[in-house]
C-alpha cells in the first residue's frame, strides 16, 4: 500500500508539472492549473491519512499492542 502511495505522489507532480508548464506557456494571465493541483492534492493528502491511519491502527497494531499488554503482565506476575 505505501509503494502505492509513492507512485501516486510521483505521478500527481510530474502531471502538475506538465500542466503548470502547459498553463503558463499558453495563458500566463490565468492559472487554472491550481484547480487540477488542489483538487487532486486532496486526494493525495486523503490518501496518506488512510495509509497512516492503516499502519498505526491496523491489525499489526492491535497484535503489538496485545503482545505488549501480555509483555506487562507477565512482568507484574
Amino acid at each position: 500500500m505505501i509503494p502505492g502511495f509513492y507512485i501516486h505522489i510521483m505521478v500527481y507532480v510530474l502531471v502538475n508539472v506538465m500542466l503548470i508548464a502547459i498553463n503558463l506557456s499558453t495563458d500566463p494571465g490565468y492559472w487554472w492549473f491550481l484547480f487540477p493541483l488542489g483538487g487532486w492534492g486532496i486526494g493525495v493528502l486523503i490518501h496518506g491519512i488512510a495509509i497512516l491511519a492503516q499502519g498505526n491502527f491496523g491489525s499489526e497494531w492491535e497484535e503489538r499492542k496485545i503482545k505488549e499488554y501480555m509483555e506487562k503482565d507477565k512482568k507484574n506476575g
